[in-house]
């Protein structure tokens, strides 16, 4: 009997879990939802997160707090998210630089917001039109190009490093906390050049104030169509993609997390949501937990090997 009793009570304990945490999720959210971005404003994160925002709130009938925390290539934020509670309540729009290898097993992917080209964009001081001159030019001044991205170990880093590597040329890496202030050190001249999220720099390209060059993916993005790629531009084979996505701290229960992930899936699926996003030149993403965190064994194992081999300074 005594065995019997061995086995049967640790079962009795575990049998209320399931139907709270279902209950859990039925009211999920109770209350206002806290998205830290680990960036400063005006970025590929703050911008997306802020373009969803208004349409989860409709659907939760809560509102979406958004909270800009940069610092540290955003990984004082995304720290901040992985000490939070595992409740769904606080949530990171993060990045390739905010979650990395090293910082995974602290977060429970929900949603990929975004998965889209960066855009090689130049100040049209540099006289430069083309991937090939950029190259060329890039050969003949070597460390002279300074290009600026959103810090250390981010994608808009990693993309140029990519890049150097790729074509033989040794460029000058000027890491900032976010790409909205890169953009604006690009704009003013104190930088040459910058792999930068679409959403940051199309409103200064399709002004003329700064040049598009080339597109980062391996084939052209639906929502920039009339820009090439880098691959077909001079440099065979060349191609790397910035993603968003939304991270709840680890043990987060999945039921909340599916149901964030489906309040998230709607909101991309809706035509004024993916106009916007395709205007500004993000292609809208779709997918469950588990896709997410597939893409992001792979994407990170990509730039695992290229900082290992090209030993790259990511902090």
């Amino acid at each position: 009997m005594k065995r019997y009793l061995f086995w049967i009570f640790p079962l009795l304990v575990l049998l209320p879990l399931n139907p709270l945490t279902a209950i859990a999720a039925d009211v999920f959210p109770a209350k206002s939802v806290k998205v830290i971005v680990p960036f400063p404003p005006g970025g590929g994160a703050d911008t997306l997160i802020r373009l969803l925002a208004p349409s989860v709130g409709d659907i939760w009938k809560q509102a979406l707090i958004i909270e800009n925390r940069p610092g540290a290539s955003g990984l004082i934020g995304a720290e901040a998210v992985a000490q939070s509670p595992a409740d769904g309540y606080t949530l990171l729009m993060g990045s390739t630089a905010a979650v990395t290898e090293k910082n995974i097993a602290q977060f429970s992917p929900v949603a990929l917001v975004s998965a889209s080209p960066y855009v090689v964009t130049v100040s049209p001081a540099l006289n430069i039109t083309s991937i090939k001159a950029l190259i060329a030019y890039a050969k003949a001044n070597p460390g002279q190009v300074r290009y600026g991205s959103s810090g250390p170990g981010s994608a808009s880093h990693l993309a140029g490093e990519l890049f150097a590597s790729m074509a033989g040329v040794s460029m000058l890496h000027v890491p900032y906390k976010g790409t909205g202030q890169a953009l604006t050190d690009l704009l003013a001249g104190h930088i040459d050049l910058m792999f930068a999220p679409a959403q940051t720099v199309m409103p200064q390209i399709e002004s003329g104030k700064l040049l598009a060059l080339a597109q980062t993916g391996l084939k052209r993005s639906e929502a920039l169509p009339n820009i090439p790629t880098v691959a077909d531009s001079g440099l065979p084979g060349y191609s790397a993609v910035g993603w968003f996505g939304l991270f709840a701290p680890a043990k987060t229960p999945k039921v909340v997390t599916q149901k964030i992930n489906q309040t998230v899936m709607t909101v991309l699926a809706q035509e004024k949501v993916r106009k916007a996003m395709l205007e500004r030149g993000s292609d809208p993403a779709h997918g469950s937990p588990e896709d997410f965190a597939a893409f992001l064994r792979l994407d990170q194992a990509k730039w695992a090997k290229l900082i290992k081999e090209n030993k790259v300074a990511v902090q």
